[in-house]
């Protein structure tokens, strides 16, 4: 694992990330000034700041950044339910179509902290943030993340020279 493939991967994962949200932006922007619309923009800010903090090494801030979005997406998971109850309406529809971002988000992010950590010659840290993921996104539709943070913590056994005590 070297550095220029490691930045390409945290680059590809930042922008597909950008990507998907910059969908959801123009999915949303029938309503610019809607609820639905600045959460998507708050979103997007917290993936911009994660990223920032990342590449000048404040590996806490970008980890607050990151827990944002995981509350983003618990708020907006509480809120479905909620109105899901009430209504079936395309607002439920599209407030989950935003929840379900955040978290794909957020897991990228964990799965690019992990990289970070790897990179840094962090292993154990890199292990813990793999882990994770593996421990926190258990939804079937979260399945690839699992899979790629599983996938890295076999690698960081092989770099590292270490078996990792957590379960796949």
């Amino acid at each position: 694992m070297q550095g220029p493939h490691v930045k390409i991967s945290i680059r590809h994962v930042l922008s597909r990330t950008a990507g998907v949200i910059l969908l959801f932006v123009f999915l949303l922007s029938g309503c610019a000034q809607d609820s639905y619309q600045r959460r998507a923009d708050v979103m997007k800010n917290h993936v911009e700041n994660f990223y920032t903090h990342l590449r000048a090494n404040r590996v806490g801030a970008a980890v607050h950044e990151n827990e944002q979005i995981e509350l983003m997406a618990d708020q907006m998971a509480d809120t479905v339910r909620k109105q899901g109850r009430l209504q079936r309406t395309s607002l439920v529809g599209r407030e989950f179509a935003l929840m379900k971002t955040a978290r794909e988000t957020a897991a990228q992010n964990w799965i690019a902290l992990g990289q970070y950590f790897a990179i840094k010659q962090q292993p154990e840290r890199a292990r813990a943030t793999y882990q994770r993921v593996v421990d926190t996104y258990t939804d079937p539709t979260e399945q690839a993340y699992r899979e790629q943070a599983a996938r890295a913590l076999k690698d960081l056994e092989i770099v590292s020279g270490s078996s990792p005590n957590a379960s796949y």
